[in-house]
């Protein structure tokens, strides 16, 4: 028998639509739904239940009767542990399907989410699992006359708001270690890709779970989200998005019961290439795929690319044949590196970038069309500007898309100051062969996560996040435990 193509799985693949609150799978209160689309063809996956205040105050009772109930909270950590495990073996044993809900939700390539997002989803819920029994409490050093504690407790009912570009990953970076740290978890996926999280509240339930600890609100974010960072039984909000809404957010936030905020937010990462370079051909390539991996849609994209006057017409000229290897295509072909842009209104600002950056005098070296595929869908020629100067709109400002600014710098302090000129601060790469000017430059560089000599490198044991506008508090690692957790401190006398 034939292997089905990923088109053919496709066509025959189920899924679910509504909200899931307390276990069940339910419409909005309303009635109300909204529509989502295939970003690579423009066809309508399905009418999603749209969540709003109604749904938002049913779903914080329920968590906060579970988490009061500490059905979850009050488990053992070797049982909250073991459903956690179960919870990821169920997703690592559905990759398929759910890399297939992120493809068709996001125009991402199925070579990506399967290669990536799916199985990194079932790697972070397992890592969440494995680190709960890592994590201590302390006693403090003092008087012989005391005892001084000091223990960690769930902070709660967290809720995540999180965004369209990685939509199972970067809700599982939340949700894990909010689980992990005995709260009960409302996620709002981003109304432009909301199938991957209610898939993952069902495979939560199924692996035992407890109903209400792990719930799903689709809806918009003026609606859902809103009430969610305004409702005064939340105690936590973590997001992943715009620095714009973030600051929203925290707004919301002080403006109700001065819930605890975690905002990942925009960036502009600069990806440094000195002249010292061992491997030039590497330094480029990478510099490619930093700006079009998953079409340029990534917080951390390398979409400034500052080169040392010594190399810079051999990088420039490189530059041309490392981005025609990335070329968009039918994100259903294994052989595609380049999806579709999420939509329509993504896909005009992105044009709308690359002429306001011809108009101010960069170079266009390559791309900047939109591409036709006959599908339907939304697709633009990764696009590189050269000479371009400080000054300059995508110098400056995130466009979440393939769109590469290369500019010059002689010395390596022009290089810092030209890759610290920006109100951002997620990520930035350098490739150089000398170490002392490899770990200087890092110190110096105002940037969460620094990478050298690759880009995008790390793993669940790196804390993620960023300096600035960017936003604050890390996803990953141990840290992002704990930022889910209320500290205390227990003062025993002894005589």
């Amino acid at each position: 028998m034939a292997t089905q193509t990923w088109s053919e799985k496709a066509a025959t693949l189920h899924y679910s639509t509504q909200a899931f609150i307390n276990g069940q799978l339910t419409d909005a209160i309303s009635g109300q739904t909204f529509d989502c689309f295939n970003p690579a063809t423009g066809e309508q996956l399905g009418s999603i239940a749209r969540c709003d205040q109604a749904d938002v105050d049913l779903a914080v009772k329920v968590a906060r009767q579970q988490f009061e109930s500490r059905v979850w909270s009050g488990l053992e950590p070797a049982k909250r542990k073991q459903q956690l495990l179960k919870f990821a073996a169920l997703v690592e044993q559905n990759v398929e399907k759910l890399a297939l809900l992120d493809t068709l939700d996001a125009g991402k390539p199925i070579a990506d989410t399967l290669s990536y997002d799916a199985p990194a989803t079932a790697r972070c819920i397992a890592w969440n699992a494995e680190a709960i029994d890592k994590l201590y409490d302390e006693v403090a050093p003092t008087t012989s006359n005391a005892l001084a504690l000091v223990t960690r407790e769930a902070v709660g009912v967290v809720a995540a708001i999180v965004p369209w570009n990685f939509p199972s990953v970067m809700a599982a970076w939340k949700f894990a270690a909010a689980l992990a740290a005995g709260n009960s978890i409302i996620v709002k996926p981003s109304e432009k890709s909301p199938l991957s999280a209610i898939y993952l509240a069902e495979l939560a339930f199924e692996a035992g779970i407890p109903a209400g600890v792990f719930q799903v609100l689709p809806g918009f974010g003026h609606e859902a989200g809103q009430a969610l960072a305004l409702h005064m039984d939340v105690d936590c909000i973590t997001f992943t998005g715009s620095t714009a809404v973030g600051k929203k957010l925290v707004s919301f936030a002080g403006e109700s019961n001065l819930k605890r905020t975690f905002m990942e937010c925009g960036g502009k990462s600069p990806h440094v290439i000195f002249s010292d370079v061992k491997d030039l051909d590497a330094a480029v390539n990478t510099a490619a795929a930093a700006i079009c991996y998953n079409q340029g849609e990534v917080c951390t994209a390398g979409s400034r690319l500052l080169v040392q006057r010594e190399i810079y017409d051999q990088v420039v000229e490189k530059l041309v044949p490392a981005i025609g290897a990335w070329q968009p295509a039918n994100p259903l072909l294994e052989s595609t590196k380049v999806g579709a842009i999420i939509d329509q209104q993504q896909l005009d600002k992105i044009l709308g970038y690359i002429d306001i950056a011809k108009k101010e005098g960069a170079n266009l070296l390559c791309g900047g069309q939109q591409v036709q595929l006959g599908s339907g869908g939304f697709f633009v020629q990764p696009t590189v500007f050269t000479d371009v100067t400080a000054d300059m709109t995508i110098f400056k400002e995130e466009i979440f898309g393939p769109v590469l600014a290369v500019t010059v710098f002689d010395t390596v302090e022009q290089g810092i100051e030209l890759a610290n000129d920006t109100e951002y601060g997620l990520a930035a790469g350098i490739w150089t062969s000398d170490i002392s000017k490899a770990i200087q430059c890092s110190r110096a560089l105002r940037a969460g996560t620094v990478f050298v000599n690759n880009w995008d490198g790390g793993d669940m044991t790196m804390p993620f996040g960023g300096y600035k506008q960017s936003g604050n508090g890390r996803d990953k690692s141990l840290h992002a435990i704990e930022k889910y957790t209320e500290m205390k401190s227990t003062w025993i006398e002894l005589n």
